[in-house]
């Protein structure tokens, strides 16, 4: 190949990695753009008709996408944010979960077109975000689902055990029935799964004085099972000393938390 080759392929190569066919009422145009897992990034037209704007959509494929890559069972606010975000930057709308432009007269179709599936790429790229979380982005997602039930709970608050050492379990909720220390546990590794259910075990047995009386609290541990990385072993350690709960049963730890 030589320097006045290059153009020439590229523009030859280029319309042969789109595919455009029909799909029920819209246009499907498959885009060279892949989802994380490999799959392609297809975008969806449909002519109005009378002058109007062709509707380019990815009928909500990006946001299922998603959506199919966590056991949340809805986006926090946060991550809502990041969409919003996503979408000002390319110009495109985003509404009932799906991705959106219109070819008005004078537009190039091929343009919206990549408008919308880099949106739907930059979309599918928030799933990294989620899978390389640490744990203070967790614990952010935690206090979005405590704030969305209403329950009231304090942040980093520092508690003195038994021994003398300060612990600081990452919420205290204050329920009506009763109010409960929580720890979130996560990690990526399964060689340091051990380690941490052992920091919280210490830090629960440090803490047992506060478990008793008229004003108990409950121990909670909140795991987060959205990696493999945990064993049996390390579920019925921490059963030793709280109650355990998963993060992919929300409701179930809503539950636990508002329990007399």
């Amino acid at each position: 190949m030589n320097p006045l080759s290059v153009c020439r392929d590229f523009e030859a190569g280029l319309p042969r990695l789109f595919q455009c066919t029909p799909h029920g009422e819209y246009q499907r145009i498959r885009t060279p753009y892949l989802y994380p897992d490999g799959d392609n990034i297809d975008v969806f037209c449909k002519p109005m008709g009378d002058g109007k704007p062709t509707l380019v959509t990815d009928l909500g494929e990006a946001v299922g996408w998603l959506r199919m890559q966590t056991v949340a069972p809805r986006r926090t606010p946060k991550q809502t944010a990041l969409i919003h975000d996503v979408c000002q930057t390319h110009g495109v709308e985003f509404s009932r979960g799906m991705l959106t432009a219109r070819c008005r007269e004078g537009d190039q179709l091929s343009a919206v077109v990549l408008r919308v599936a880099q949106a739907a790429l930059r979309v599918s790229d928030l799933w990294f975000t989620f899978r390389t979380r640490s744990v203070e982005s967790l614990t952010d997602e935690v206090a979005d689902a405590l704030s969305e039930r209403g329950l009231r709970f304090e942040r980093g608050v520092k508690l003195a055990g038994r021994s003398g050492r300060v612990w600081t379990p990452d919420f205290h909720v204050r329920a009506v029935q009763r109010s409960s220390l929580v720890y979130v546990l996560s990690t990526g590794s399964r060689s340091a799964a051990r380690s941490v259910v052992s920091n919280v075990h210490t830090a629960f047995y440090d803490l047992n004085h506060l478990a008793v009386g008229p004003e108990a609290l409950r121990f909670v541990s909140l795991f987060d099972d959205t990696l493999d990385v945990w064993s049996d072993e390390d579920f019925r350690l921490a059963e030793q000393v709280s109650t355990v709960t998963r993060w992919s049963q929300p409701d179930e730890f809503a539950d636990v938390l508002q329990a007399a």
